[in-house]
């Protein structure tokens, strides 16, 4: 019997965004309006877990559609959370959470090291993605921008914690303690960031595929 090394890769990254999902939606913490939800990280995680079962299907031959824009854009989203977590945290834990702590710690390298590597792995290498930086473009815009208007126009009326010196209910403490105009600032580097990110991996995904042409994915 032959072994698909793809096949496994597929299924251990599936299974175990679909393990997390199942966590987050019963553990994840619901004292707060929209509970896991408010957070990028679930975002991410959630969009893993659709791209994941959008590879199985293709691996097991249910389905010839390769969303590259979804894919791709999920790989930079995932890229973004542990740029911005990390880079948040070793700053200021205060910045990303409340009390300043990392949760359980498998939960933290999951969420915000291995998952998003395996996301990026797979659409670099095996699904070979970053195909339409256009539609890939599209995604990244519209789901940056549907968390920010849900940020500011859902979380901020309806939440009152974290609080900061400014607002509330931002899901980030740190987003708290600016004013309005500060924020666009930030959201308008989260955006630069993204779309750099995305020309990056396309240029990786270009080399990846003019250097080993035999296709690795369907």
């Amino acid at each position: 019997m032959t072994v698909n090394p793809r096949l496994i890769f597929r299924w251990t990254a599936f299974l175990l965004a679909a393990g997390y999902c199942i966590r987050t939606v019963i553990f994840g913490g619901w004292d707060q309006f929209a509970g896991p939800f408010r957070f990028l990280t679930i975002w991410a995680l959630f969009f893993s877990f659709f791209a994941f079962s959008r590879m199985m299907a293709i691996e097991e031959g249910r389905s010839e559609r390769r969303w590259d824009g979804l894919v791709s854009m999920t790989a930079v989203v995932n890229t973004m959370v542990v740029i911005l977590y990390w880079r948040l945290y070793l700053a200021d834990p205060f910045s990303v959470n409340d009390d300043g702590a990392l949760s359980a710690w498998h939960l933290e390298i999951y969420l915000h090291l291995f998952g998003p590597l395996l996301q990026v792995v797979d659409a670099v290498f095996v699904h070979r993605s970053f195909r339409s930086l256009g539609r890939a473009a599209l995604w990244l815009v519209g789901v940056i921008g549907a968390y920010i208007a849900w940020g500011e126009f859902v979380l901020q009326p309806l939440g009152t914690s974290p609080s900061g010196s400014i607002t509330s209910g931002l899901p980030y403490p740190f987003l708290n303690n600016l004013e309005l105009a500060e924020r666009i600032t930030v959201y308008g580097t989260y955006f630069g960031a993204a779309l750099f990110i995305l020309l990056v991996y396309a240029a990786i995904a270009w080399g990846v595929r003019h250097r080993f042409p035999a296709p690795v994915a369907p």
